[in-house]
């Protein structure tokens, strides 16, 4: 008897590359919607809060204030954009019940994991592209440690590529992941830097600023682009880096079980 040939690694992954494909072409169909407004609007961001006070703030930490903005808009454009992508994708799965028939296909729990959360990261590197190619030619702003840059962007694209699974595996409604998002992370993202240096704060709001997460993600990916931060990178890195690992493994373990999935 012959034995038979192992499967190929593209026979063995398709089910991932299919999902994922669908999740990528969800954003991109969309892309008006789902890319072309969210930069127009950080975009505007940076215009009117460089010019409006870029003459009253002209430095922070020797950096003009519409460069020093930047990398805090776009931080705050990519983790809203990954986030709220894949909390209505994966609700809107289980609402028409799509997700059973995923579930149902011959992949891994990892594998259904990881292709839901590539619609959203995708889409947030779709966006942060867009808004330095345009935020580029009108505030010059550097990109001084490029290595330091592509981890901090890669791992809050994994901790909110992944909370918005979470959430979305959560949600009972339809404004379930709007609520969460413009109750907790669009004031964590206000909140965590992106218009200010904490060192302006009195106390005790420096002291509590440093118990926000999106806090260091944002000063992460400051000091990718400015080589500047309220935090030192390591601790920034290290703080998302624990975040998204948090993230996944908790999406990871709902996928596992098939907790709110399969009921």
């Amino acid at each position: 008897m012959t034995a038979h040939a192992e499967p190929s690694l593209a026979v063995r992954r398709r089910g991932l590359a299919w999902l994922a494909g669908r999740e990528v072409l969800r954003v991109t169909k969309l892309w008006m919607q789902t890319i072309a407004a969210p930069v127009i609007a950080s975009f505007l961001f940076i215009l009117v809060f460089g010019l409006a006070l870029g003459g009253s703030i002209r430095r922070v930490h020797g950096v003009p204030y519409d460069v020093f903005i930047v990398p805090g808009l776009l931080t705050m454009a990519m983790v809203q954009a990954a986030f709220s992508n894949n909390a209505t994708s994966v609700f809107q799965a289980r609402f028409d019940r799509y997700i059973h028939d995923v579930l149902a296909a011959p992949m891994r729990s990892w594998e259904v994991n990881l292709g839901l959360s590539l619609g959203g990261a995708v889409r947030a590197l779709l966006i942060a592209l867009a808004l330095v190619a345009l935020a580029l030619p009108v505030t010059d702003v550097p990109i001084r440690h490029p290595l330091e840059l592509a981890l901090a962007v890669a791992l809050a694209l994994v901790a909110f590529s992944s909370l918005g699974v979470i959430v979305g595996v959560y949600a009972q409604s339809w404004d379930y992941p709007s609520f969460v998002q413009n109750i907790v992370i669009v004031p964590l993202s206000f909140l965590g830097g992106t218009f200010y240096s904490i060192d302006r704060l009195p106390a005790p709001w420096q002291e509590i600023s440093h118990a926000n997460p999106l806090f260091y993600v944002v000063g992460a990916i400051r000091y990718g682009f400015l080589g500047t931060s309220d935090v030192s990178v390591g601790l920034a890195l290290g703080v998302t880096g624990a975040l998204g690992a948090a993230m996944v493994a908790w999406s990871s373990y709902l996928f596992a079980t098939g907790r709110k999935l399969k009921a």
